[in-house]
C-alpha cells in the first residue's frame, strides 16, 4: 500500500464517543440560545440560523423555534450542518477557556506523530465542524496537535460521510490519487463510501464504542492505531 495521506474520523476512532455525548453535547445545549443572542452579527451564526429555519420549514421562525429544533437534533444525535456549525463555535470557546480538554485513545497520538514524521499527510473528516475539529486537536492532553494536521473536512466543505462523492471531493482538495489515500473510521457505511471512491480503508473497532457490535463489514479491522503498521 503506497500512501500519501491518512484521513481520520474522530468519534470512536481517535477518541471516545462518550466524551462527545456526555460532555460536549450538554455543554453546547446549555449555551445555544445565549450564543445565538450574543453573536447577532456573526455571518456563520446568521447562516446557521437561516439553515435551521429552512430545514424546519419556517423561514420567519423565532429564536425559540430555532433553539427547539437544535436541541431536538442534539437529543437524537443528528449530524445536521447548522447544528454542527454552532456547536463548533461553542466548543472552540470552551476549549480556549480551559473548560474542555479533548481526550485521545492512548495509541493515537504516538501513531500520528510517527506517521507525520514519516512524511504522510494527515487530514481529518468528521461530522463535527472544521472549527470544532481544530479546537479538538489544539487542546489535547499533550498540547496542540494542529501542526500534525494538514487539513480538515466536514459535512459542509466535503459533504455527508456516507456518500462516495464526499471522498471524491476530499481527494480533489488534497490533490491526491484516491488510491494513495487511507480512511480510518469505526462506521461501516463510511468505510464503504470511501472504498467506492477508490480509497484504502481500515475499520477501527474499539471495545465499548457504539459501533463495536456492528463490526466493520469486510474492511480490514484493527483495535488500535498501533496495529495498522504504517511507516
Amino acid at each position: 500500500m503506497l500512501l500519501s495521506a491518512v484521513v481520520l474520523d474522530i468519534e470512536g476512532t481517535t477518541s471516545a464517543t462518550s466524551f462527545v455525548v456526555d460532555r460536549l453535547y450538554p455543554y453546547s445545549a446549555a449555551r445555544l440560545r445565549s450564543w445565538i443572542e450574543d453573536h447577532p452579527g456573526d455571518p456563520d451564526v446568521i447562516r446557521a440560523v437561516s439553515q435551521v429555519r429552512e430545514l424546519i420549514g419556517s423561514p420567519a421562525g423565532d429564536l425559540a423555534s430555532v433553539v427547539d429544533a437544535l436541541l431536538g437534533w442534539i437529543r437524537t444525535d443528528q449530524k445536521v450542518t447548522p447544528l454542527k456549525t454552532l456547536q463548533g463555535q461553542i466548543w472552540a470557546e470552551g476549549f480556549a477557556r480551559g473548560d474542555l480538554v479533548a481526550p485521545f485513545f492512548p495509541d493515537v497520538i504516538p501513531a500520528l506523530r510517527a506517521w507525520h514524521a514519516s512524511g504522510l499527510a494527515l487530514h481529518v473528516f468528521s461530522s463535527g465542524s472544521v472549527a470544532a475539529q481544530q479546537a479538538w486537536f489544539a487542546h489535547s492532553p499533550e498540547g496542540d496537535l494542529r501542526p500534525l494536521i494538514a487539513g480538515y473536512f466536514d459535512t459542509e466543505n466535503a459533504g455527508p460521510k456516507r456518500v462516495p462523492s464526499s471522498y471524491d471531493r476530499i481527494a480533489g482538495a488534497v490533490a491526491a490519487d484516491p488510491a494513495a489515500l487511507l480512511f480510518l473510521s469505526d462506521v461501516t457505511a463510511e468505510l464503504d463510501a470511501a472504498r467506492e471512491a477508490g480509497w484504502h480503508t481500515i475499520g477501527v473497532r474499539r471495545p465499548g464504542e457504539p459501533h463495536y457490535a456492528a463490526g466493520v463489514g469486510d474492511h480490514r479491522e484493527v483495535a488500535s492505531f498501533a496495529d495498522i503498521g504504517l511507516p
